[in-house]
């Protein structure tokens, strides 16, 4: 099973167990006073999600299978308000 390390500001932040799951999260993470616009520009926040084959292949410290870097059309479509969030 497919298992996604979420990191924010660098740090792993948490995890999660699919793509959807994975961007919810970075939702609680955003400050409230940014668009999602604004913190992908910051490189300071850098929302970025490893995903790797499985737990056992996280824990074993095999490589990722691929990094993705979610844009922020991509987040703001799972804001708590939709779209105009």
């Amino acid at each position: 099973m497919t298992f996604y390390e979420l990191i924010w500001r660098g740090e792993g932040c948490g995890d999660a167990a699919d793509l959807e799951e994975a961007l919810a999260f970075f939702q609680e993470l955003k400050p409230k006073t940014m668009d999602w616009q604004a913190v992908c520009a910051d490189p300071q926040y850098s929302p970025t999600i490893r995903r790797y084959r499985s737990f056992e292949a996280f824990l074993d410290n095999e490589d990722e299978v691929e990094t993705i870097h979610p844009t922020a059309e991509l987040l703001q479509r799972f804001a708590p308000d939709g779209p105009d969030a």
